[in-house]
């Protein structure tokens, strides 16, 4: 028997969901090194939130948990290095896109620091996605401000 598209129940997620504001969102930074390498690992918001440094043994993860600000306004980003191999990089985790809204699949945006670079899950379509570069040097220090 077939199915009208229309009247499926998947639940599947889509690129727009209602309701993003009620969302509790879920960000974990993931420290998938090889070698036993520690990985620090110091993030903020933009509303100066500072979440503190960690640093992470392979396989282990540093998250937190938030509701979206009112106006869309919501931005946390990360610096992370591996200073066994002298190597950082800093990025946004999360910010108003719907793009990123899927991909975390509506509630989680994992961020997993790799050999060659920082990846996020692509949870509906269950792979890693390479997102950014590791630059060479201390980059810095991690109690510099990470703006």
């Amino acid at each position: 028997m077939a199915t009208n598209p229309s009247t499926s129940t998947s639940s599947a997620p889509t690129r727009e969901q209602p309701n993003a504001f009620y969302i509790t969102w879920h960000v974990h930074v993931v420290n998938g090194l090889s070698s036993n390498k520690i990985l620090l690992v110091h993030c903020k918001s933009h509303d100066n939130n500072d979440l503190g440094e960690h640093n992470l043994t392979v396989g282990s993860e540093t998250q937190w948990k938030f509701k979206e600000a009112i106006f869309g306004s919501t931005l946390f980003w990360c610096f992370t290095a591996s200073r066994s191999d002298h190597v950082h990089a800093k990025f946004n985790v999360f910010w108003e896109d719907q793009d990123l809204f899927y991909r975390c699949n509506w509630k989680h945006c994992i961020w997993t620091a790799k050999d060659d670079g920082i990846y996020l899950k692509n949870i509906p379509e269950n792979y890693d996605e390479f997102r950014h570069k590791w630059e060479s040097g201390r980059g810095l220090l991690a109690n510099s401000t990470i703006a």
